[in-house]
């Protein structure tokens, strides 16, 4: 039985499907018609913090039985005097010290500092073909508001159009239009990061991006996800692309060359095949190799021109996030993303996904206690994004506490994605010329849009922000898509000031460890997060005594 709840009356929210902690249907449908609360957020914003129909309603809280150890066995803590952490220009008064005055901007980096208006990043956005078909909402979304976008791996391998000839590539259109519509409005604020793996370093994506963009890109190792412990994966339709993944160099399931293969797909009983990845490091046996060939790629990776450099791990075990946070520090990379299990993927086995892994506040935890161990040594900590799960504004400030000073990201796979997925089946119905070009999945407006109106204008709470930031003219170019993801950060960072505010801290390095409790024991046992009724207790004895 599913422990999260299908329904929110507070908000008007419903899940199509099951829900995961996240608030998200575990089955994230590109067609939905609603209404998660990302979903409804990515239409109304701000309005979704509040509880529905004002005047009418009075409302409380039914999220008081914390159970077992996860993100929602964190509480958030609150203060009643003081002011921490002011921007500037900003003073302790009660007239200045109101939440919208909470500075959300965050930034990271070992030499160089990227920033980002707020502290969201996507996931790994790559081969897959869903993020192919609504990338441009993701990328102008991530540029507008000004949040990091990863282009994740195999973008130039399953590019039937890439010229690539003895590990050099002479052409690569899908990851040129990856990029370039990112820069396309970049204004300073976010980043563009492309990942590497096995089948794109033998590619040489990474000298084909230096080459051709120099610093304007991130490059990003990759050691695994949160979703599962092997390569990436996507399903194909056709034998003919099957066959050409697999002269390609990829690992393709069944084999499409197999005479018995061709033969069950001629005849119906195959339909697809699963294109995998490799995995990396197979020939090394000890963590001594793994440092040592970890550190030859980042020195080749700066020898060609990178200045900015990023690790990608998965939920692997302990050893594993040691040598991670290690490594990553020792190296001087730019960021360390730690993805924990019961995130999301594009096509992850379903029971490798259900049952493998570390749940991701045990491993943000411990990523926590691994970094303090280094720092005490002297050690400079790699800056952290943690992942895994998370989709809401109060998931975030739960886990830039946990992760507090370290953590400066919080990285979002399918939340992220939903509004583009929302935006493109409006603007497919509103502008039907290019529901093709969008990728819209819907004939008509369904009634849980309708209920907000029929034109962009009255249906996106974002749309006249959007225009206000690039000018009436320019709307024409801007997707729906893009549109909805900035009303769904707009969102979230209100609701991220107003967590903050709350707790007396104005900008998010003041955010510490101490703005959280554990809601039960065992949270408190493998946090280090100390128990509800514990934190100030005994400063609370002394006022009384």
């Amino acid at each position: 039985m599913n422990s999260w709840p299908k329904t929110n009356d507070a908000i008007g929210a419903v899940n199509r499907g099951d829900p995961c902690e996240s608030g998200l249907c575990t089955l994230c449908r590109a067609d939905c018609k609603g209404k998660c609360e990302t979903w409804l957020s990515s239409l109304k914003g701000r309005k979704l913090l509040y509880p529905r129909d004002f005047g009418t309603i009075t409302a409380g809280s039914s999220n008081t039985n914390h159970v077992g150890v996860s993100y929602n066995s964190l509480r958030i803590n609150g203060y009643n005097y003081g002011a921490y952490g002011l921007p500037k220009g900003i003073s302790s008064s009660e007239d200045d010290c109101i939440f919208p005055n909470v500075n959300t901007e965050t930034s990271f980096g070992n030499k160089i500092k990227t920033k980002a208006r707020v502290p969201i990043m996507t996931g790994a956005l790559g081969s897959t073909f869903i993020a192919a078909k609504y990338w441009e909402s993701f990328a102008i979304g991530a540029a507008l508001v000004g949040y990091p976008i990863v282009v994740g791996e195999n973008v130039v391998g399953i590019d039937k159009e890439a010229v690539i000839e003895k590990g050099k590539i002479k052409k690569a259109p899908e990851l040129d239009r990856r990029i370039e519509t990112f820069l396309r409005y970049y204004d300073g604020y976010g980043a563009i990061i492309v990942q590497l793996n096995v089948e794109d370093t033998r590619n040489g994506v990474a000298e084909y991006v230096i080459d051709k963009y120099g610093d304007k890109v991130i490059i990003e190792l990759k050691w695994g996800q949160g979703a599962k412990d092997i390569g990436g994966e996507i399903q194909v339709t056709s034998l003919d692309y099957a066959l050409f993944l697999k002269k390609r160099g990829y690992v393709v399931d069944p084999d499409p060359t197999l005479s018995e293969v061709q033969n069950a797909f001629k005849s119906g009983a195959i339909k697809s095949f699963a294109r995998h990845s490799r995995l990396g490091y197979t020939s090394l046996k000890t963590h001594q190799e793994v440092e040592k060939s970890f550190m030859e790629s980042v020195k080749y990776l700066r020898k060609i021109g990178y200045k900015r450099i990023s690790l990608k791990t998965g939920s692997y075990g302990m050893q594993a996030l040691a040598m991670s946070i290690k490594y990553a520090s020792k190296a001087g990379l730019d960021l360390l993303t730690i993805d924990g299990s019961g995130g999301g993927t594009g096509m992850s086995p379903w029971n490798m996904m259900e049952t493998w892994g570390v749940p991701s506040l045990l491993l943000h935890a411990k990523a926590y206690e691994y970094a303090k161990i280094l720092e005490k040594k002297g050690e400079k900590i790699v800056d952290m994004a943690f992942a895994g799960g998370l989709a809401r504004e109060d998931q975030i400030f739960k886990a830039l506490a946990l992760g507090a000073p370290y953590t400066k990201l919080i990285c979002m796979g399918r939340a992220l994605m939903i509004p583009a997925f929302l935006g493109s089946n409006i603007e497919g119905v509103i502008n039907p010329a290019r529901k093709k070009a969008v990728n819209g999945n819907w004939d008509a407006l369904p009634a849980t849009v309708k209920d907000f109106g029929m034109t962009s204008e009255e249906i996106f709470a974002g749309y006249y922000d959007v225009e206000k930031k690039v000018g009436k003219s320019e709307m024409k170019n801007i997707p729906f898509g893009a549109i909805a993801a900035w009303t769904l950060s707009d969102k979230l960072a209100a609701g991220l000031q107003q967590l903050m505010a709350g707790a007396r801290k104005f900008t998010l390095p003041a955010i510490s460890r101490n703005d959280i409790f554990s809601a039960n024991r065992e949270t408190e046992k493998e946090t280090g997060i100390t128990y509800i009724t514990e934190y100030q207790d005994t400063a609370a004895k002394k006022i009384l005594k």
